[in-house]
Formats: structure tokens, C-alpha cells, sequence
């Protein structure tokens, strides 16, 4: 997930143009479906990284002053709060032809 540390993705709502959704697909909700599938995956793989970083900080024996003290933890905390919502790394990345996808049944055709 490092790459999403470097990407400019814009952080709010941006007003998309349906037709530029269904170009690849030629389907706009088949478009919808591969880039929630791939927002999913993005939200697994955001939250596994961060669990893995606030981790390192678990300990058996915490006391409430180290909750509150320990500034790195919140500090990543917080960074991971900035980033872009998965939605949002998803359609930038779907229109930006960066997502692999396929559907079985239009290959059998």
C-alpha cells in the first residue's frame, strides 16, 4: 500500500461523468461492481497495514498514561486518517486502466 503515500488522489466528492465510467466495460454497472470489488480490496489491505503498525505498540501491561502519551502511535493513527478513501483509489485507479479485471461470462461468449 505504499504507493498510496506518493498518488494525488483528491480526498472529497468529486462529480464524475457516468460515460467515462462505462468506457471499458460498456456496462456502467458491471463498471460499478469492479471498482467496489477493488475499493474492498484496498480497505483489506489499508487495515492490515495498519493493524501491523499499531502492533508494534501493543503491550499486556498498558497503563492509561502510555495511551495517552505515546505521540507515533497517534501519529500514524492519523496519517492513515488522511489518506483517501478506498472508493476514491479505486475509481482513479479503474479509470486510469491500473485494474485487471475480467468476467467469465462475457468469455464464454
Amino acid at each position: 500500500m505504499s504507493q498510496l503515500k506518493n498518488n494525488a488522489i483528491a480526498n472529497s466528492t468529486v462529480t464524475r461523468d457516468l460515460r467515462e465510467l462505462d468506457k471499458t466495460t460498456d456496462n456502467l454497472y458491471e463498471s460499478i461492481v469492479v471498482i467496489s470489488k477493488r475499493a474492498n480490496q484496498i480497505g483489506v489491505e489499508v487495515k492490515e497495514e495498519l493493524t501491523s503498525k499499531l502492533a508494534e505498540f501493543a503491550s499486556s501491561n498498558d497503563n492509561l498514561e502510555e495511551v495517552f502519551e505515546n505521540r507515533e502511535q497517534i501519529e500514524i493513527s492519523k496519517h492513515y486518517e488522511r489518506l483517501p478513501k478506498p472508493s476514491l483509489i479505486a475509481i482513479d485507479e479503474f479509470l486510469n486502466d491500473k485494474v485487471y479485471f475480467r468476467n467469465p461470462a462475457k468469455e464464454q461468449e
